[in-house]
């Protein structure tokens, strides 16, 4: 009792050992699980935050176009009335070019050759103011047709000089012409640069803007193909977690089919040993009966401490051969004989061969069992050693699925991460294309009309400027009168 008592001490403090392992590995478990289950809800909260933080910018972006919109429709109107008010500048910009090649057609007339040729070369004073007179009266009447249609502060200025009656060379028209032509110069010039600025900021922003426009299809691609690499992680995943269940489930249901079938081994090999052992005991009787020489006498019990003690005390019985001896013991040495037979039956014979046909079907008996018991064994053995491959089996692929999932999370987490970059560099680049359709509008309502008309602009003011200088000419003929010049010198020059 005592060393039963030691073995079952032993025993509970081992299996107490091995619970306090389970528990404590049970309870890591536990604590990673509840890590991994605190992480994800804090990553569910940030991504809905994030979800919050994008609507509101849509709803920011929303508002901002309408009010782009507003403002392009106030522009467009804007435009719209600038645009006829510079038609407006045009149209009277051109009449005062054409007054102004009036004004050199009627200098640079036969008829005012002519007269020169008849008034310049008299040394006449009275001839020289007459001619002077009928000039000023002829350019003062063009620059007021070009007065009508013009709005340059320099022909007023024109206008009164030759309004004025002092007899004298034309010098302060003349230095009015120059100055004049040093405007357009001027403003040629500017036209010039302004057209290079133009045409260099439209490439420029044209080129920006094209490159932006890429860019969103790219980041836009990128972006597309990273949630569809998403969506395929997160399918697969599931189906890990779906896989590692019913991998779980498949070891569960085959662990209680080994124990099922285990114990129905046990419960099959123990029953085939009694019934063996109990075939064995009836041909071992038979035996004894029938042929004793082939009898083998059951071993002799000893007595342990214990039981001599107990039987000695009479708290036991003392250990008997089995019943079926007994009952013979009983039957061979019974104290009293039985009666004799009849006196008209013959002298008993025993059952030879009777015998030998019940001993080999017991012995038949015995050789089906040990086949069934060697069957049940083979089977028990082979099932035994499918199921320890299939549970090794099955922790490596769970080991492997386990790995892959954590593998396949951590990508997820980093295409998420990936895929909000690509998103806020995707938004901040179409602010980006939405700032240079901007600026490239506006320099298309500043630069289209300038690049359009500087062509026409240029030769109309090279026109302008050589006209100037014909009328230059002609009014720096007019001092002829006061110093001998030939004629012919006068209208080589006038033809210049």
């Amino acid at each position: 009792m005592e060393k039963t008592l030691a073995e079952v001490i032993a025993a509970e403090e081992e299996a107490i050992k091995n619970y306090d392992a389970l528990m404590a590995a049970k309870k890591k478990e536990l604590e990673a699980n509840q890590a991994a289950l605190e992480s994800k809800l804090e990553r569910v909260g940030q991504t809905g935050l994030d979800i919050v933080e994008m609507k509101e910018d849509l709803d920011d972006t929303k508002k901002a176009l309408l009010e782009d919109k507003k403002f392009l429709a106030e522009l467009e109107k804007g435009c719209s009335t600038k645009q006829a008010e510079w038609d407006e500048r045009c149209k009277v910009r051109a009449d005062e070019l054409l007054a102004l090649g009036d004004t050199i057609k009627i200098l640079n007339d036969d008829d005012a050759l002519d007269l020169f040729k008849k008034t310049l070369p008299s040394p006449s004073f009275i001839q020289t103011q007459t001619s002077s007179a009928i000039m000023r009266k002829r350019a003062l009447a063009v620059v007021q047709l070009a007065q009508k249609n013009s709005k340059r502060p320099e022909l007023d200025f024109i206008a009164l000089a030759l309004r004025e009656r002092s007899q004298g060379p034309f010098d302060k028209v003349i230095s009015m012409i120059d100055e004049m032509v040093a405007i357009l110069g001027e403003e040629q010039t500017a036209d010039d640069d302004k057209k290079a600025y133009c045409e260099a900021e439209l490439d420029k922003t044209e080129d920006e803007k094209k490159a932006l426009e890429q860019k969103v299809d790219d980041l836009g691609s990128a972006l597309e193909d990273t949630k569809g690499m998403i969506q395929t992680l997160t399918e697969e995943i599931a189906a890990l977690v779906d896989g590692i269940k019913n991998l779980d489930k498949s070891v569960v249901e085959a662990t209680e089919n080994r124990k099922a079938e285990n114990v129905a081994y046990k419960e099959l090999m123990a029953a085939d040993t009694a019934a063996e052992k109990l075939l064995s005991m009836a041909g071992n009787r038979l035996a004894k009966f029938y042929t004793p020489k082939l009898y083998v006498p059951p071993p002799k019990q000893e007595l342990s401490a214990e039981q001599r003690i107990a039987v000695n005390m009479g708290s036991e019985a003392a250990p008997t051969e089995p019943p079926m001896f007994v009952q013979v013991r009983q039957h061979d040495a019974g104290s009293v004989a039985p009666p004799p037979p009849p006196e008209t039956w013959g002298a008993y014979k025993k059952k030879g061969e009777e015998h030998g046909g019940v001993v080999a079907m017991i012995n038949m008996l015995k050789a089906d069992l040990a086949k069934e018991m060697q069957s049940a064994t083979v089977d028990e053995e082979d099932a035994q050693a499918e199921y320890e491959k299939m549970m090794a089996d099955s922790a490596e692929k769970r080991r492997v699925d386990s790995e892959s999932l954590a593998d396949k999370e951590s990508a997820k987490a980093d295409l998420e991460s990936k895929a909000l970059k690509l998103k806020e560099e995707e938004t901040a680049t179409m602010k980006e294309v939405l700032s240079t359709a901007e600026t490239l509008k506006n320099l298309h309502l500043e630069c289209d009309w300038l690049v359009s008309n500087f062509q026409v602009r240029k030769e109309a003011r090279a026109g302008e400027v050589d006209a100037l200088k014909k009328a230059k000419a002609v009014l720096s003929g007019a001092d002829y009168s006061l110093i001998q010049t030939s004629s012919s010198n006068l209208r080589g020059s006038l033809e210049e």
